[in-house]
């Protein structure tokens, strides 16, 4: 890869809004880790972005940094990324980013950063600029971690029918809504170990693209790493309520232990995804798991209509970004 001469004032005003959309990726997902135990009324909101944000951040110590690698050298080539791109990936990624929280739609931040890297490479140098393989693995995954947290979360929901068909409402309630916090724990264990490295990972591209930084490197710098599970920690801590509303009430209505099952199949799904280095989204995983589990109680308990709609959203999301990031790479080369 070739070393371009970026100016360290250009390069420390894109890491600044790489942090801001880390900090909006906290922000606006804030609602995947906390809407089901906040709509359930086991935590007060402020225990549970403080909650979640914690673990955002724990996540540092428990997740190989296997997502940054497939953001940072697995979904656009070496030799199409400049400053200009990034510029592009990052202001398409924020743009919708905000277009979706203004909305309440819970979006994917995650598919807004890859449709940005991808609108703003295709931009700049054709269809040659993507890694194929890298791109095939996320785009499945739009499908595969909904689905695979919809199967796991009614089979969690199932399965605790049947181990507490016994039980009476008021034992099961209590006790789920312990287990309940252990379960979100898990889930924004996840949330920070799969999101926050996306934003690595273009930190990273940034960096070998200006020599500040080696193709032959394992990781990126540890100021990197910290930076950007701080900055999602702050983002969640700030949380987004329009979309906690859509998530944790409007699809379906939630009981401790139908957050739990949701929780805990969401969880399962990210740490499976992340273990293999492929960047998910979180939105679409737990919003899987809690129409998972609305559906394995009776099919009119998930309001068809409100997923229906966040599902458009979901096939929105990588080409509207995309279309803004295009544009922002070609004014990107007019003023950095």
């Amino acid at each position: 890869m070739q070393t371009l001469q970026i100016s360290i004032y250009v390069v420390a005003a894109l890491v600044v809004l790489a942090l801001l959309f880390d900090f909006m990726n906290g922000f606006h997902d804030a609602a995947n880790a906390i809407a089901t135990v906040v709509s359930t009324g086991v935590l007060k909101p402020q225990q549970a972005v403080a909650m979640a944000a914690f673990f955002n951040v724990l996540a540092v110590t428990v997740f190989p940094l296997t997502v940054a690698a497939t953001i940072g050298k697995g979904t656009i080539q070496p030799w199409a990324i400049d400053h200009y791109v990034i510029f592009g990936a990052l202001v398409g990624a924020v743009f919708w980013n905000l277009v979706t929280w203004y909305f309440g739609i819970p979006s994917s931040s995650s598919h807004a950063l890859i449709g940005g890297l991808v609108g703003a490479a295709v931009a700049k140098s054709g269809t040659t600029a993507l890694v194929s393989a890298g791109l095939i693995k996320t785009i499945a995954f739009i499908i595969v971690s909904p689905l695979l947290g919809f199967i796991l979360g009614s089979l969690m929901m199932l399965l605790v029918s049947w181990l507490f068909v016994r039980s009476t409402p008021m034992k099961v309630d209590k006790w789920f809504r312990r287990l309940q916090l252990i379960s979100a724990s898990m889930y924004s264990l996840g949330h920070g170990g799969n999101d926050a490295q996306k934003t690595m990972g273009i930190i990273w591209m940034l960096l070998i693209a200006g020599g500040y930084s080696s193709t032959h490197d394992a990781m990126p710098p540890w100021w990197v790493i910290l930076s950007c599970y701080t900055a999602i920690g702050l983002g969640t801590l700030f949380g987004g309520w329009r979309i906690v509303k859509t998530m944790g009430q409007k699809i379906t209505k939630l009981k401790p232990v139908g957050g739990f099952c949701a929780e805990t199949g969401g969880a399962i799904t990210l740490f499976i995804a992340t273990a293999l280095g492929i960047p998910v989204s979180t939105t679409h995983t737990i919003t899987g798991a809690i129409v998972g589990v609305g559906s394995a109680q009776k099919m009119s308990a998930v309001r068809w209509g409100v997923a229906g709609n966040i599902v458009w959203a979901w096939v929105l999301t990588i080409p509207a970004s995309a279309f803004v990031a295009s544009i922002a790479w070609w004014v990107g080369t007019k003023i950095l």
